[in-house]
């Protein structure tokens, strides 16, 4: 690539935009043109700034994040997407595709992740010209279209954290300790809380001290990614 991809980061929780952006500008060949926490925001940002490229989380709190792609591939705006999700209803992949959804990254996901579709993404985005023939352009396609495997943190397995999520997200407000997640997920408080630690780190969740009668304060940890 010539010059950095533009990239607008469209999420609507604070800490999670944070870390989204942290994550891209660690990637060679991209940057942060813009940050958005709403679908007017995104809106906004692509009228005043040249974005080659959106980060899309589908759950905004003024609308669905397809329905924001719609309005703007109406209005001519032809920057590629990459979804950032929770939703795993393949009807709502299917529609991103017709809509111009390159990529779909769910949530909650490590940086060598997002790292490989953006990669990836580059190499698409590299093959632009004439095609010799079949192969080139199979090539391209491949590039794109399927992504390595992606290292998971040292320890972590994704079927583990999807137990940890799960449960945290069914916590909703109240959150939970490290024990609490360890009983409802069927392991051990230091498995959990090194799981919980690692949704922190990427911005789905938070932990607060909470104080009690006697002794010391135990951490509470709270889903915050909405979908």
């Amino acid at each position: 690539m010539s010059e950095d991809v533009r990239v607008l980061v469209v999420e609507d929780e604070t800490v999670a935009a944070d870390a989204h952006r942290l994550y891209v500008e660690r990637v060679p060949g991209f940057t942060v043109a813009a940050v958005a926490h709403s679908a007017a925001a995104a809106r906004r940002a692509l009228e005043r700034t040249p974005i080659d490229l959106v980060l899309l989380d589908l759950y905004l709190p003024d609308g669905h994040g397809l329905q924001l792609l719609r309005g703007l591939r109406s209005a001519g705006h032809r920057a590629d997407v990459i979804a950032v999700t929770s939703a795993r209803d393949l009807a709502v992949v299917r529609e991103g595709v017709s809509l111009g959804v390159v990529q779909y990254v769910l949530k909650p996901f490590t940086f060598a992740t997002l790292r490989d579709r953006l990669t990836r993404y580059g190499e698409f985005r590299a093959a632009a010209g004439e095609a010799a023939g079949q192969d080139d352009v199979d090539r391209a396609l491949a590039a794109l279209r399927a992504p390595r495997p992606a290292d998971p943190p040292k320890g972590l397995s994704a079927p583990t954290l999807d137990r940890v999520t799960q449960a945290l997200r069914a916590a909703g407000e109240d959150g939970l300790t490290a024990q609490s997640t360890a009983d409802l997920a069927g392991l051990s408080r230091i498995t959990a809380r090194r799981y919980l630690e690692h949704l922190v780190t990427t911005g789905l969740a938070t932990r607060a001290p909470r104080y009690g009668q006697v002794g010391r304060p135990e951490l509470h940890y709270r889903w915050e990614a909405r979908g």
